[in-house]
């Protein structure tokens, strides 16, 4: 990992914080932006090492952003494990992942991913303020296709920036 890499991930996870702390919430939950800007880390610089510190660190600042009750130990759970399962799927899927369908695709699947990762968690460490299912259907449901139409709009636009900034390596 070069430091230019570096400098870019730290800004995704920066702008995923940011957005995740200013982006309103409804009933019990608001949509995870750090998620969306997660993902397009991994599309953009994969890597066993760059997944590792994007779903850490994306945890990490989910955790302290997030205003579920008891919910900085379930986004250190959630991101992690979501961060690598996505990379796997990414791995497998390479050659459709990194087009604008594809990742809108991966996004969708990894959202929810994440959603039932987070409420699982949260259910066995520190409980559930509805039932899980609902928590699915009005909070999670809607994050996932908020997260699939934007990065339907973000990930071109944030591809041809880091392409002729020549911050992003070829594709292989």
């Amino acid at each position: 990992m070069n430091t230019r890499t570096l400098v870019v991930l730290s800004l995704f996870v920066g702008i995923g914080a940011t957005l995740h702390l200013l982006i309103p919430g409804s009933l019990y939950m608001k949509p995870d932006m750090s998620l969306l800007m997660m993902f397009i880390g991994i599309l953009l610089f994969p890597g066993v090492k760059n997944v590792l510190l994007l779903g850490l660190a994306t945890g990490v600042l989910a955790g302290l952003t997030t205003t579920f009750p008891g919910g900085f130990l379930p986004n250190l759970i959630d991101k992690p494990i979501t961060a690598f399962l996505f990379y796997g799927i990414v791995i497998v899927t390479s050659k459709y992942a990194r087009t604008v369908i594809g990742a809108a695709l991966l996004t969708v699947l990894g959202t929810v991913t994440s959603g039932i990762l987070f409420l699982g968690s949260a259910f066995l460490i520190v409980g559930l303020p509805a039932p899980f299912m609902a928590l699915i259907v009005t909070a999670v449901l809607p994050a996932t296709v908020l997260n699939g139409l934007l990065i339907g709009v973000m990930y071109p636009v944030v591809q041809s920036v880091m392409k002729r900034s020549s911050l992003m390596q070829p594709a292989a």
